[in-house]
């Protein structure tokens, strides 16, 4: 199934597992409030796909293509919006409502993905790990770059080279996390492990597409 979710990471906290007694540390995310907004065939759009709506947002808060787009789906608007290939004997039939918390059980094996935490304009130390210049000795360097480029070959800075620059608000991909616990009646999912983004910010939960083996 390629049909996923979309939630809400609302923080961290910790559950135990009975037979062992190991401690897990887990991701609470609600995943209330999903419906089907679009339904997309391959007859009709070329692809077979379902758009999937989470939550509600002020009209005033949208653009005009986006608040257009659900005036013509008829429904509210959402706070997110993702959209999920599927094949065609995984699309739903019009009218259904979106499963929710009964799409994955306990156990179940999802890739989150999340907007990662902003951390502004960062030099190389914090954005790169680098580890710096001597502190003493003469040192004027301490936690600057140091050496770019070459000299007289190739006399130019490589492509790709690490410096210092902006870190984070980037579109992130955990992939193999665990599905500890779901909640129906909290309509909550814990998974295991930290997720991207910022308490409050949405993420898409989607089956996992590159299960390990080991």
């Amino acid at each position: 199934m390629s049909l996923g979710l979309i939630g809400k990471k609302i923080g961290m906290t910790r559950v135990f597992n009975q037979e062992t007694g190991a401690m897990i540390p887990v991701t609470v995310i609600h995943v209330g409030d999903n419906v089907f907004a679009q339904i997309k065939t391959a007859e009709k759009d070329g692809y077979n796909a379902v758009q999937v709506a989470y939550g509600s947002k002020k009209e005033s808060r949208l653009t005009r293509p986006v608040a257009g787009h659900y005036k013509k789906l008829g429904i509210a608007p959402a706070e997110e919006l993702h959209e999920f290939r599927v094949t065609a004997e995984e699309l739903p039939q019009e009218g259904t409502t979106h499963p929710g918390c009964d799409l994955f059980a306990e156990g179940a094996w999802v890739d989150v993905i999340g907007t990662s935490k902003g951390k502004g304009f960062q030099g190389v130390m914090r954005r790169h790990n680098f580890h710096g210049s001597p502190m003493t000795h003469g040192s004027m360097m301490h936690r600057r770059t140091g050496g770019v480029g070459a000299c007289a070959t190739p006399s130019r800075v490589w492509k790709g080279q690490k410096m210092p620059g902006r870190m984070g608000n980037e579109r992130k991909t955990v992939q193999n996390l665990k599905v500890v616990q779901v909640r129906k009646e909290d309509k909550v999912l814990l998974i295991s492990g930290p997720v991207p983004g910022a308490k409050g910010s949405c993420v898409v939960i989607r089956p996992a597409k590159k299960k390990s083996t080991k």
